[in-house]
């Protein structure tokens, strides 16, 4: 028979199948008899190291711990690993900012984050100031190494004689390890990584070092950190002239600040400072004798309640403090633009007419911004009352600003080659399926730029956009230092894109100073507590470059003080001095503002309520304009005012009457523009149009009435206004709601 496992006649031989089997088994046998011959030769000699009796009882022993030490490690390093992630390479440095304000003379206003002072020495502590501190918080600091076993049992046996926690347990150093790196959330984990931490500081720190962290980074209520801090918030001192009461009170705040802070519950600050005292008898720090004194006369702390503070004002300074520092140095000092005399007339202002008129128009807050014309802050009232609210609506809160925002679109037209007197057909116009109305529902047919503004038309604004295009309005409102992110639609120009009143105050100061930019700031110089000037407006602040040439700022001055005069901002007219500003209400009277200015100061006001509810008919020619006014008032007295660049002044008749009835010349600091011609008019008719006048300032109405105005005949206007400024462009399809702004 043929074998089968031979290959066929002149074809290459098959693999064959028994030669496989065959060496398989070889490998496997040979495998197994090098793995016997090892285990043989490792048996022969691990018997060299037999023991028995007593010496195998302690070699099992060891062997056993020498494992359970292995896994134990192996055990610890696991849970070391995340408390050594809350490391840093910067951890000795506080990263909360303390800063402390000054006004713009350099008087003290308040402080800001955590007030906190590192900068003395731990050899000019007093000594029962340190003596208080170690007797009640950990008497053992300079025996243990970060974790006392002792005063752990001691505690807990406490506890549980007590029934409750009556004892911490905690060493000194294990809360310097909470305060620097973690929280104080109550969990295994927490104070696993605590005690990690604490062996982890005293091998990095000697113990003068942990001591003086702890006094300087503990946190001893009412936002002061560190003992400094703290008596020099409670005591008016520093720590380095504390009695034993005030040292006593003091070391009683580490353990529950809130609870035992002085200003907030004195009678249980001075209970505490009692055990902290018998503490330190019981410590053997002093006597029974030496601490009589401190029982019967406790220390009291000095009273803040009276104390002025711009709170709206130093929340916002403290951002930009933050923004403006070198992200190395967290304790400032700060001298701002504030004028305290300012903004107590800006918050009385407001009070005032919130106590008055609130309630009548429905307007549950407000908010104001008062400039000077290189962008200083001197006044910021973010709210009706810091205490209920501390949102600041002057610096946070985006609000339709409604026809106030019309003047940058005016601008925008005189850097496109109109003029005041450039002529603009008031007249119905649709845009897709949009409609935009007048206030009065009325139209008067064509009409100047300058009339257009004074009585607030709304057609005019969104013709002139179309005639120049809403990106360039955007460009303009940009340029002058509005700088949210406008949504370019086609109801912009009148006002429907969210600014804050900050924003918009800058904006105006534009105007008031001639063109230059007028970026708003709230912060002159800041300093560490070394002395070293870490930021200086002079030098490193936005400059107040010539952005818009002063003709077309005359031009926009004399069309807004004329909305003073004439137009819808009559109520803001000052007796004194030139104005010049413009009234803004939103749609539904959910926003009301007047944004004004004279030769001094720059001012915006804003009502309206936080939930965006109606207010009841009221328009920024009466709350906000009054409010202005209030303010102006008082804000320039004893002041010269410089003029305002191209601002009409025809009141100044009136007020130098009878200079020009004597035959003098009209000027002075307050007059600029062409003078009005009223030589012709006699002391009879000069006094008849005073009285006129008073009685129609006098007047009180709801709502602004109408002013007639003569058109333009259209024959009479030039052909590039004729067929260029009123044609539609084309339609979009865009859903804009309908908006009335006045």
């Amino acid at each position: 028979m043929r074998d089968p496992f031979l290959g066929r006649k002149n074809k290459r031989p098959g693999i064959r199948l028994v030669e496989v089997d065959s060496w398989i088994d070889t490998a496997m046998f040979q495998a197994g008899q090098t793995i016997r011959h090892s285990y043989q030769a490792y048996s022969t000699w691990m018997n060299r190291f037999h023991v028995g009796g007593f010496k195998r009882l302690v070699v099992e022993l060891l062997s056993d711990g020498m494992s359970f030490g292995v896994l134990g490690a192996a055990l610890m390093l696991f849970l070391a690993i995340p408390a050594f992630d809350e490391t840093h390479d910067d951890w000795l440095q506080s990263s909360q900012y303390s800063v402390t304000f000054t006004d713009r003379y350099g008087n003290f206003i308040g402080n800001r984050g955590i007030l906190h002072n590192d900068a003395v020495p731990l050899e000019e502590f007093p000594d029962h100031m340190i003596q208080a501190v170690l007797a009640t918080e950990d008497r053992r600091f300079f025996i243990h190494f970060g974790i006392d076993f002792i005063g752990l049992v001691r505690a807990m046996s406490e506890n549980v004689q007590a029934n409750g926690v009556v004892q911490g347990g905690s060493t000194l150093t294990q809360q310097l390890a909470k305060n620097l790196f973690l929280n104080s959330e109550r969990t295994i984990q927490r104070k696993i990584k605590e005690a990690f931490l604490a062996l982890w500081l005293e091998v990095r720190l000697t113990k003068r070092e942990i001591l003086k962290l702890y006094l300087d980074r503990a946190y001893l209520g009412a936002g002061t950190v560190g003992a400094d801090a703290a008596a020099e918030y409670y005591f008016g001192k520093s720590v380095r002239d504390v009695t034993i009461a005030e040292a006593a009170m003091i070391a009683g705040l580490f353990k529950a600040p809130s609870r035992f802070a002085p200003h907030a519950n004195l009678p249980a600050a001075r209970a505490r400072a009692n055990e902290v005292l018998s503490n330190m008898v019981e410590a053997e720090f002093l006597t029974e004798g030496e601490v009589f004194g401190a029982r019967q006369h406790p220390a009291t702390p000095v009273d803040r309640s009276n104390n002025y503070v711009p709170n709206y004002f130093l929340d916002w300074a403290f951002r930009e403090a933050q923004r403006l520092g070198n992200g190395e140095d967290f304790v400032l000092n700060v001298r701002t633009t504030i004028d305290v005399g300012l903004q107590q007339a800006a918050e009385s202002a407001m009070d005032a007419s919130f106590r008055q008129f609130g309630t009548r128009y429905g307007a549950g807050q407000g908010a104001m911004v008062v400039n000077e014309h290189d962008g200083a802050v001197r006044a910021m009232v973010g709210g009706r009352d810091y205490g209920q609210s501390q949102f600041n609506r002057a610096a946070d809160a985006l609000r339709q600003p409604g026809s106030s925002f019309k003047p940058f679109v005016y601008m925008t037209a005189m850097l496109n080659g109109f003029t005041p007197d450039s002529v603009v057909v008031d007249a119905p116009i649709t845009i897709g399926n949009w409609s935009p109305r007048n206030y009065g529902r009325s139209y008067r047919g064509p009409v100047t730029l300058m009339t257009a503004l004074t009585r607030s038309i709304n057609t005019i604004p969104v013709r002139l956009s179309r005639s120049f295009g809403i990106r360039k309005i955007v460009e303009t409102a940009q340029l002058l230092g509005l700088r949210n992110d406008f949504v370019m639609t086609r109801s912009m120009p009148l006002g429907t894109n969210e600014v804050t009143v900050l924003d918009m105050t800058g904006g105006y100061t534009v105007f008031a100073n001639g063109g230059r930019r007028a970026t708003p700031y709230g912060i002159l110089e800041i300093t560490n507590t070394t002395g070293t000037v870490l930021y200086d407006h002079e030098t490193d602040g936005p400059k107040n470059d010539q952005i818009v040439d002063p003709q077309y700022i005359a031009y926009m001055n004399s069309m807004l003080t004329s909305v003073v005069e004439f137009g819808t901002g009559r109520r803001a007219q000052l007796d004194f001095t030139v104005a010049g500003g413009k009234t803004g209400t939103t749609q539904a009277y959910r926003d009301a503002w007047f944004m004004g200015y004279t030769g001094k100061y720059v001012a915006g006001v804003w009502f309206g309520n936080d939930n965006f509810s109606s207010t009841r008919r009221m328009t920024g020619g009466s709350l906000p304009a009054m409010t202005w006014k209030q303010f102006m008032i008082v804000a320039h007295r004893d002041h010269d005012i410089p003029p305002i660049l191209g601002a009409l002044d025809p009141r100044g008749v009136m007020r130098n009457r009878d200079q020009l009835l004597a035959g003098g010349e009209v000027g002075g600091d307050n007059v600029s523009g062409p003078s009005p011609q009223v030589s012709t008019l006699t002391r009879n008719m000069t006094d008849t149009l005073s009285n006129l006048e008073k009685m129609f300032r006098n007047a009180t109405d709801l709502i602004e009435p109408p002013v007639e105005t003569v058109p333009t005949p259209v024959s009479a206007l030039p052909a590039s206004v004729r067929t260029g400024m009123v044609q539609n462009r084309d339609a979009s399809n865009e859903s804009v709601p309908r908006t009335i702004t006045q």
